[in-house]
């Protein structure tokens, strides 16, 4: 992100603070599910290319940054709507750790700043 002109960096300034503490809750959730064999630190905020969407329930512009691999396949997003909500979600489709019969899918975070919840999306695994 560079320019001030730029509406895009503009916004993820504002934002660059509360988007690193949704970082580091996520990660704090991941720490929590016990991946000490194989640890798993997940992408900063930085590393999302941002873009700005109109957000069709109020017509106003939410900043949208994504992660992508390096075929070009999303692995995580972040969405910062105009009301000052978010959504963040990173892949991590990897087995528990610590429950054999789950698959930990994904960690997400949700709420508005000062407002923070996380948690793990887990599948159960096929019989």
């Amino acid at each position: 992100m560079s320019s001030a002109d730029d509406p895009v960096a503009s916004r993820y300034a504002a934002l660059a603070d509360l988007a690193g503490d949704i970082a580091d809750r996520l990660q704090d959730v991941v720490d929590k599910l016990g991946f000490d064999a194989a640890p798993i630190t997940l992408h900063a905020p930085d590393d999302a290319v941002f873009r700005l969407q109109r957000d069709p329930s109020d017509g106003r512009d939410s900043l949208v940054g994504e992660w992508r691999d390096e075929c070009g396949i999303k692995f995580g997003e972040l969405l910062f709507h105009a009301d000052g909500s978010f959504f963040v979600e990173h892949d991590i489709g990897r087995p528990h750790p610590a429950k054999p019969r789950w698959f930990v899918e994904a960690v997400n975070a949700w709420g508005r700043e000062g407002q923070i919840k996380a948690e793990a999306r887990l599948l159960r695994m096929p019989e």
